[in-house]
């Protein structure tokens, strides 16, 4: 059953047409109102602020003059250096010097036992004494024969034998003088002196101690005139020349002479297969006989690009620096490896990793990371692909 027409006509009057229109626009701006707030819950947050650029000293990369030199370990001999060993046996009676001792030329060390060898000497004297009396009796004998010869005393024989028995006994006596002389020169053998100027090495023999020839009793080294006996590889033998310069240096690298090369063998050593090469070192240098050093010889030198050692940073043995390279408007550090020479003073020879112009970071360098933006302090011509500092 539909509802009566009067009913429909009540129900559509403009009251209430008017009042269902307030209620669907009230329910509209509701709904908007609700889609707003849900928005309003899903905003994102405002973005972060730029990081601000820390100042940082740095340098350009410059191309230098670098040494190209190598390494090697060097002897250093002394040119007057000699063993001492008696000529003769005996016992050691007294030792005059200690090991490290200064000595002057024929300075007495040890004394060898010499009772013996005098007595050999004393001997020689008293049998020259004899042959001496009867040289001297000949002689005035042979005098008295030739005024009788000549008088026509005695013959010609007679006179021609007494002639004889004196050269005879002259030459007996000659004789017995030659052989006090080399028993006296065998006696000196007793007593070892110093053959030079020097100093005195160790001394491993003992008062009352027997020796021989064959017995080592000490050293004596000439402390000046001393040489760096360098031992130079075969593949360097088309640059080893004179004057080459030679830097002697201990085992923590620090200098202890600088020489130059002024002996080169024409020979290969055929046991090293290497090149012997002298350099003369100056006494002033505390450098000892026999010391063992480092000689860095000095090839030649070239251009190429150094970095100060503290701009390096060393991570799982290799080195790195930090250089400021353009980005955006600024800068930003960037790690980059380098492959590094032996240092020069305060620099490293680079071999490769950097080129000329590049802006190495020198200060800050345990607060930098990769890509952290930078501002360059101090820096000298920027290389023409980078903006200008900021």
């Amino acid at each position: 059953m539909f509802p009566p027409k009067a009913v429909l006509a009540a129900k559509n009057t403009p009251s209430n047409v008017a009042s269902r229109m307030g209620r669907a626009i009230l329910c509209g701006l509701l709904a908007g109102l609700l889609v707003l707030g849900v928005a309003g819950c899903h905003k994102a947050p405002p973005p972060a602020p730029a990081p601000q650029a820390m100042p940082v000293a740095v340098m350009p990369v410059t191309l230098s003059s670098v040494a190209q030199s190598d390494s090697y370990v060097a002897t250093i001999k002394s040119r007057r250096t000699t063993t001492m060993q008696p000529q003769v046996d005996g016992r050691i009676t007294r030792i005059l010097v200690h090991s490290g001792q200064n000595v002057a030329a024929g300075q007495l060390l040890l004394q060898i036992d010499p009772l013996k060898q005098q007595a050999t000497v004393d001997q020689g004297v008293q049998t020259e004494l004899q042959q001496k009396a009867q040289f001297q009796y000949n002689q005035a004998d042979l005098q008295r024969q030739r005024q009788l010869f000549e008088a026509g005393v005695i013959s010609k024989q007679a006179y021609e034998l007494s002639t004889q028995s004196f050269g005879t006994n002259q030459g007996a006596y000659n004789a017995a003088q030659a052989a006090t002389r080399t028993q006296r020169e065998q006696l000196a053998y007793y007593q070892i002196r110093a053959p030079f100027a020097g100093i005195v090495g160790d001394i491993p023999v003992h008062q009352g101690d027997y020796v021989s020839p064959t017995t080592v009793l000490t050293t004596v080294d000439e402390d000046r005139d001393l040489e760096a006996y360098i031992y130079l590889p075969t593949e360097r033998a088309s640059q080893v020349h004179m004057n080459l310069p030679v830097q002697l240096l201990d085992n923590a690298g620090h200098p202890l002479a600088q020489s130059n090369i002024y002996f080169v063998s024409p020979q290969v050593d055929n046991g090293t297969q290497s090149i012997l090469a002298k350099a003369p070192i100056a006494p002033s240098s505390g450098i000892r006989n026999l010391q063992i050093v480092n000689a860095r010889v000095t090839w030649d030198t070239k251009q190429q690009a150094t970095v100060p050692v503290l701009a390096v940073t060393k991570i799982g043995g290799a080195s790195f620096v930090y250089v400021a390279a353009p980005q955006g408007v600024g800068y930003a550090a960037h790690l980059v490896n380098v492959t590094l020479g032996d240092p020069v003073g305060n620099n490293y020879p680079v071999l490769s990793g950097l080129k000329s112009g590049d802006r190495v970071i020198l200060s800050g360098l345990q607060f930098l990371q990769e890509g952290a933006p930078v501002k360059p302090l101090s820096q000298g011509p920027p290389s023409p692909s980078a903006p200008p500092t900021a």
